[in-house]
């Protein structure tokens, strides 16, 4: 076997330590390790012979020059796989990847149950007022309980945009605990096919105006950015809520803030932002019916080796020839093929 002969590279850090011992475990793989603030001096030549680059998924978390786009991949000539820590892939352009022969893939499915159950964990607590309950208690001698007055879930109807690995999850936790009703837009999947994950297909104006709870559980795309914005926030009714572990830019934050101010929709959950974190003073989070965390619905031990490890062991079955199982762009595979055969002496199974 020959030393080192495949080169992968990070910036900053990875989901979890598990990831670099499943590397270190092979003789024939290198792991090398950049700052965000590492010189040119020493990321130029790592990044030319890379092989493999191992992204965070998080865009405000890696310096501009380490997202993958055509700069960084023409300074790159031997990369062959771009691969996110996470589900999402924010700091990469999937198009210069597609463009330049790389392959891309995610780690989608391995933080599914935790997202779902902060997405859950934000539903209950939005409906039973809880963090309005908590404020008041923190700043108030006398709190009227009857002016906290909140909803039981059961029964309701919760529409989940993106029913994949989280909504899908999100459906079971809803249908099997809560005895919800769950609709679902997915312009990707069929109606039997959302229905054998537990909802109903509907369309996305449909979905905004039946919900008592919106939650959006897609990923970013250059096709869904601002997809929920003014017009789709008053199709919801007063009542409802607006809860999103997805991606920030999927929903106008302007837009949000004009719903929950002049009172038409009833609050919101918030995981994710245009900025990350947001800064205190954030329009968003003058709300008490406001519930928010920073990106942190996956943040969970349990989801973050699974990460690390599904990370590792995709890496190394693309660098042995196999076809991953989380392509995010499919269609590059004939050039990137040609590519890993010049790079290995042979052809991907």
């Amino acid at each position: 076997m020959t030393v080192n002969n495949k080169r992968v590279f990070y910036v900053k850090y990875l989901a979890h330590e598990i990831y670099i011992d499943i590397l270190k475990a092979r003789a024939d793989v290198r792991l090398d390790r950049l700052e965000n603030e590492s010189p040119d001096t020493i990321a130029a030549p790592i990044l030319a012979a890379a092989h493999a680059y191992q992204v965070g998924a998080a865009r405000d978390e890696i310096a501009k020059h380490f997202h993958v786009g055509r700069d960084l991949l023409k300074r790159a000539p031997n990369l062959l796989i771009v691969s996110s820590n996470g589900a999402g892939f924010d700091p990469v352009d999937v198009d210069a990847c597609t463009a330049a022969g790389v392959l891309v893939v995610n780690q989608s499915g391995g933080n599914a149950n935790s997202v779902a159950e902060h997405a859950l964990g934000m539903l209950l607590t939005l409906s039973k007022r809880i963090l309005e309950s908590d404020r008041a208690l923190r700043r108030e001698a006398n709190v009227n309980r009857n002016a906290l007055i909140g909803n039981e879930a059961q029964g309701k109807t919760i529409g989940i945009v993106g029913i994949g690995n989280v909504g899908r999850r999100i459906a079971e936790l809803c249908n099997g605990l809560l005895h919800m009703k769950v609709i679902a837009y997915d312009p990707f999947l069929t109606a039997e096919e959302i229905a054998a994950r537990g909802g109903e297909k509907v369309e996305l104006h449909d979905l905004m105006r039946r919900s008592d709870f919106v939650s959006i559980s897609c990923p970013l795309t250059k096709d869904n950015r601002r997809m929920i914005g003014a017009r789709e926030f008053a199709l919801m009714q007063p009542h409802a809520f607006f809860i999103t572990t997805a991606r920030g830019f999927i929903h106008d934050e302007e837009a949000l803030y004009e719903a929950l101010r002049d009172k038409r929709i009833a609050g919101a959950g918030l995981d994710v932002w245009d900025k990350e974190p947001p800064p205190p003073e954030h329009p968003l989070l003058q709300f008490d019916n406001v519930l928010a965390s920073p990106h942190t619905a996956g943040v969970t031990k349990e989801a973050r080796m699974n990460m690390g490890k599904i990370a590792a062991e995709q890496i190394l079955d693309a660098l042995d020839g196999k076809r991953p199982p989380r392509i995010v762009n499919p269609e590059v595979w004939p050039d990137y093929v040609k590519r890993f055969e010049r790079a290995f002496g042979f052809v991907p199974k």
